[in-house]
């Protein structure tokens, strides 16, 4: 496993250019000046899909920004096995957690697809949030929502079914990545069936034979790697409204 390596962007490039995500929302609503300020400090990161962005038990250097591609943030739980936390996209950020703390890393990130991502150092960012307090209270926010929706996690571990937890983080990653096309609703993400697993809490086997299921009774379409929902109102029906996937920057 090769791990990512930051490096400064390309001489009279900016790392911003161009970008449509709207970067993170933590950084909606910032003067220019405070741009002008940041970007110098920024680093851009390319990595091929599979490339670990930071390893479990690493010290925190800094916060990281997804510009492009996909980033799987889970934690080992035993031997081989991990459990992903969430996935994340264009414009939402990680290492947050680590950053006034002065820990390590709880958790590791790695990229389900070639993937860009923006590093600013821990010191530059504090600096930014003693000038800029508005970001430190975006910061604030998002972290109260994301401990509540991993309080709603750890009741759905230990109370719903194998089918229910498969079907919740089908439909939350079709809503968050996904898009309509001829066949169906496609899921937005190429996911190993032992990803899908590690999302849902269940052993890959499981997870198997609960997509088979699911598509014996057309709900869903398998093609190779990716997952197509037929019936969304079935899925709804069998996922409980607990909300167990976070995306950070709001609609």
């Amino acid at each position: 496993m090769r791990e990512a390596s930051v490096r400064r962007p390309i001489k009279g490039v900016d790392a911003c250019e161009g970008c449509e995500a709207g970067c993170t929302y933590v950084f909606r609503g910032l003067p220019a000046e405070a741009w002008r300020e940041l970007r110098p400090a920024m680093r851009t990161m390319d990595l091929a899909a599979g490339e670990t962005v930071f390893h479990e038990g690493m010290p925190a250097f800094g916060l990281y920004i997804v510009c492009e591609g996909k980033v799987k943030v889970a934690k080992h739980t035993r031997a081989t096995h991990s459990q992903i936390l969430k996935l994340l996209g264009p414009g939402e950020i990680l290492g947050e957690k680590t950053l006034f703390d002065r820990e390590t890393y709880t958790c590791y990130a790695k990229t389900l697809e070639p993937s860009r991502l923006v590093f600013i150092p821990k010191e530059d960012f504090l600096a930014l949030v003693r000038k800029y307090p508005d970001v430190a209270l975006r910061l604030v926010e998002k972290l109260s929502r994301e401990g509540k929706v991993f309080g709603e996690k750890l009741v759905e571990i230990t109370s719903r079914s194998a089918k229910e937890r498969v079907a919740r983080v089908l439909v939350e990653l079709y809503h968050a990545f996904g898009s309509e096309t001829r066949r169906g609703l496609d899921i937005g993400v190429e996911l190993p069936r032992a990803e899908l697993a590690e999302m849902a809490g269940l052993t890959t086997e499981t997870a198997i034979r609960v997509l088979s299921d699911l598509k014996d009774r057309e709900i869903i379409a398998l093609d190779g790697p990716r997952i197509l929902i037929l019936k969304m109102d079935n899925m709804k029906h069998l996922a409980h409204p607990f909300r167990t996937f976070l995306r950070e920057n709001l609609a």
